[in-house]
């Protein structure tokens, strides 16, 4: 919980993370990775849940696990961003603060609303497709590519945005080659 003075100096980006056709647990687990609050296995240490050994990155690239790193900075989910800009047309500048990389990168678009709310759910949906592959990777031995990582963006923008919307007809294949057009956007 936030407290007061907390509460003050919280990001304006905090107030952007909701979004309608987001499941309420994506919204949560962005709410708390915005706020430093997620459990990776730096804080874990900290708190003393697990020992100093068991702090180094899921992926073995010998860093400290922090919110930071996993998705900021680490090779292996970092290379997913290259490959989701490309797919939405984005050519965002990479910044080093997660809530500061929030911001810049929904408001891209210089205020078209259909467009950030766009940019919005693929920021949201990045991050959570992150966390879903940091688990796979530390409680089920399973990994994917960067390339099997973007599929699952894919995939998952499209059911969403079906999911909420009944007129949004267009099927994956029409969806992955030319999706800001779909939406009226592009």
């Amino acid at each position: 919980m936030l407290t007061s003075h907390e509460h003050a100096q919280v990001h304006p980006s905090m107030k952007l993370i909701w979004h309608k056709q987001v499941p309420l647990m994506v919204y949560i687990f962005a709410w708390r990775l915005l706020c430093d609050r997620l459990p990776t296995k730096s804080k874990l240490v900290t708190r003393g849940v697990t020992p100093t050994e068991a702090r180094l990155c899921v992926v073995g690239c010998s860093h400290v696990e922090d919110a930071h790193h996993l998705f900021l900075s680490c090779s292996t989910f970092a290379s997913l961003w290259p490959l989701v800009r490309a797919w939405i047309g984005f050519d965002g500048v990479d910044i080093q603060v997660i809530s500061d990389y929030f911001y810049q990168f929904i408001y891209y678009t210089c205020g078209l609303k259909a467009r950030r709310n766009f940019l919005q759910l693929i920021w949201l949906l990045c991050r959570w497709v992150f966390r879903n592959e940091r688990n796979n990777r530390l409680f089920k031995n399973q990994e994917c590519s960067s390339y099997q990582l973007l599929e699952k963006v894919k995939y998952y923008s499209l059911w969403w945005l079906k999911t909420k919307q009944s007129s949004f007809v267009f099927g994956t294949q029409m969806w992955w080659s030319n999706r800001l057009m779909y939406l009226g956007i592009g």
